[in-house]
């Protein structure tokens, strides 16, 4: 099996209903401030991790939380995995900074994201 490499685990988002409320709990929890806080998504970075908070009904927003996995080839990536039976969810798109994500479905419907910075 021919396959480009992940680097792994390394950014989890979750979905919430009250913004405000969830960063002051995940700051509580993390014993950091966020990097990123705007009305539409708060970040925290720790330990080698970055926590994101999506306001949820929003158009980005996931309904359950999503683990990405960082990769250097996000378009290999996702023919891999579509080969091996996965549907694409979201093409990879950049969302700023350089910074590029999708997002697949397995067969049991899991969604898992993937990252590329270039």
């Amino acid at each position: 099996m021919t396959s480009s490499l992940t680097q792994g685990i390394k950014t989890v988002l979750h979905p919430v209903s009250d913004l405000a409320t969830a960063k002051a709990v995940y700051a509580a929890l993390l014993g950091v401030s966020p990097q990123t806080d705007s009305s539409y998504y708060v970040g925290f970075e720790t330990e080698g991790q970055h926590i994101g908070l999506v306001p949820s009904g929003g158009p980005q927003s996931p309904n359950a939380p999503v683990s990405y996995w960082h990769v250097p080839d996000i378009e290999a990536k996702l023919a891999e995995l579509t080969a091996a039976g996965a549907t694409v969810k979201e093409p990879a798109h950049d969302v700023g900074g350089g910074r590029l994500v999708a997002a697949v479905t397995d067969t049991d419907g899991n969604v898992l994201g993937l990252i590329q910075d270039r």
